[in-house]
């Protein structure tokens, strides 16, 4: 497809060539999990793992983190319940973070504190399938499935399907509809 235009063949190489770096950067899978940020990063994450799952013939852990209460631009009820699941201890594991997109670096400044209340992993790693560019704070993924420009005016909107649909990336005009 076109720069910016990425489909499912597209994304299924961006994966692919994810879990062989990440598997490459921890020398297999021995202590490795993967943590997927709610709502966007879980699709990738679980993809992620299941590539380096095939790759290695050993079960590579995933879960997905709920970073609600730990966002610095949204108020958050008193009765909140938090949605992550990750049912398998981090401590002390390499624990490789997915997002679909990076932009500014806030949302995984937000995820880096709600995974600590999950234990002290020994390294935390950052894979985005997209890095769009925009940081706002000091922040860059280990791991990119591709880097994209995208101007002021337009969002990247990922989608990766649970088996029904095709796997796309596209860079849209206008203002990213709200999802949660």
């Amino acid at each position: 497809m076109s720069d910016g235009q990425f489909d499912a063949t597209d994304v299924r190489r961006m994966l692919g060539r994810m879990a062989h770096q990440v598997l490459e950067a921890n020398r297999g899978a021995a202590g490795l999990v993967v943590v997927g940020i709610l709502t966007r990063g879980f699709p990738v994450a679980k993809r992620l793992a299941f590539a380096m799952t095939q790759i290695e013939g050993t079960t590579v852990p995933c879960g997905s983190l709920d970073i609600t209460a730990h966002r610095d631009d949204a108020e958050v009820a008193v009765d909140y319940a938090d949605k992550s699941e990750i049912p398998f201890a981090i401590t002390g594991r390499t624990v490789i973070l997915v997002d679909e997109v990076i932009q500014t670096g806030r949302t995984v400044r937000a995820a880096l504190d709600a995974l600590m209340r999950h234990g002290r992993p020994g390294e935390v790693k950052l894979a985005a399938l997209i890095d769009r560019g925009g940081r706002e704070l000091p922040i860059q993924p280990d791991f990119v499935g591709r880097i994209v420009e995208v101007g002021a005016d337009e969002y990247v909107d990922v989608r990766i399907s649970d088996g029904a649909g095709e796997d796309t990336v596209a860079i849209v005009k206008g203002a990213m509809p709200c999802t949660s």
